[in-house]
């Protein structure tokens, strides 16, 4: 099972608080967390695409990076782990994203893949007058299936003439082609998100659900995997939980509890406001995220425990069948890259042989 960290290209990661952990993003920053990422055995990094924070007293994700130049300069820097930039589908042109992916490609020496993001949150493009219109949130799995084609166009023959409802090619040229194949990860939670991902994406991420609810993630591996059977494609599932740590269960859930004492409820009530205007599916990435009950953490799966408990948790989400890996994120990056690394992997029974190389090497 592969093991992955969602880097805080935002400030103060996924915790949407004022007594949080409070910080800026820099490349330094995130260096740090991708260089522990190595060491401790990771498989891969992703980072996001904002372009509009939320706001409030937290001035949460108000400050972010761009996840392809950041990406790139982590490239360079790195040895090992597989390194996934994000695609805003709205903002950047295919054509202009698959010459970049190829360009990273050449610097990680094939370590690179595309997350691509149909966009939910219409004032993030809005305020660089590219929204385009409401009618984005029923055609916006249409729109990112032709990008996708023209990517893999360029990607596998240099050239592509596509000629679709949104993308018109004219024998639209990119040399030099990738020197690997290039991994597209997706993460629909609706049925035609999953649909998309089924046709298109090698990953799909699925939402780990609750507080210490390790197997919740269940229903959505099992639609991936009945959407993948019907185009006979391997599509892997990756899960997202947010890991919150201490030396007992009790020093772990006063963490927990300070943060959602401290909730940001201007930032929140932004969130909401953006996914309320998204008239899609309710099973949509927006409304999973943005439902007002318990959105500190962004409604993510979240473990809370002690070393001990959270290990075993993540043995049990791993124990999912179809569960290809898991894609955390910390309260602390630094600490909790630290106590993960040292103090949880080493009692993960799924994990026991990246331990075994570990301790060889």
């Amino acid at each position: 099972m592969d093991i992955g960290v969602f880097i805080p290209i935002g400030n103060n990661g996924w915790l949407i608080s004022n007594t949080s952990p409070q910080y800026k993003p820099s490349y330094d920053f995130n260096l740090e967390i991708v260089k522990k990422a190595e060491d401790y055995g990771f498989e891969f990094a992703l980072s996001m695409i904002k372009f509009r924070g939320f706001g409030g007293d937290s001035e949460f994700w108000d400050y972010n990076l761009e996840s392809f130049t950041l990406m790139a300069g982590l490239a360079a820097a790195t040895e090992k782990i597989k390194l996934y930039a994000s695609a805003a589908v709205l903002a950047l042109p295919p054509a202009v994203a698959a010459r970049m992916a190829t360009t990273v490609d050449s610097i990680s020496h094939g370590r690179f893949g595309v997350n691509l993001v149909s966009g939910w949150a219409k004032d993030e493009y809005a305020q660089m007058g590219i929204w385009p219109g409401d009618i984005h949130f029923e055609r916006r799995y249409r729109y990112s299936e032709e990008y996708v084609r023209v990517m893999q166009d360029l990607w596998t023959t240099g050239v592509s003439d596509f000629k679709g409802e949104f993308f018109t090619m004219e024998d639209c040229k990119m040399l030099p082609m990738p020197q690997t194949h290039i991994p597209v990860v997706s993460a629909g939670q609706s049925a035609v998100g999953i649909e998309f991902a089924a046709k298109y994406a090698d990953y799909n991420f699925v939402m780990g659900l609750g507080i210490n609810t390790p197997t919740a993630h269940a229903s959505g591996v099992t639609a991936l995997a009945v959407a993948a059977e019907k185009t006979g494609r391997d599509v892997g599932a990756y899960v997202l939980f947010m890991i919150i740590s201490g030396e007992t269960d009790e020093e772990a859930q006063a963490l927990w509890k300070n943060y959602n004492d401290g909730i940001d409820m201007t930032a929140i009530g932004w969130m909401v406001g953006q996914a309320a205007s998204d008239t899609g599916d309710e099973t949509s990435t927006a409304k999973t995220i943005a439902a007002p009950e318990g959105a500190v953490n962004l409604n993510m799966g979240t473990l809370v425990g002690s070393y001990e408990t959270v290990a075993r948790l993540l043995d049990e989400a791993a124990e999912v069948h179809g569960t290809k890996g898991i894609m955390l994120v910390f309260d602390d990056f630094i600490k909790g890259m630290d106590d993960y690394g040292t103090k949880i992997q080493p009692l993960m029974t799924s994990r026991a042989d990246v331990v075994a190389d570990l301790s060889v090497s």
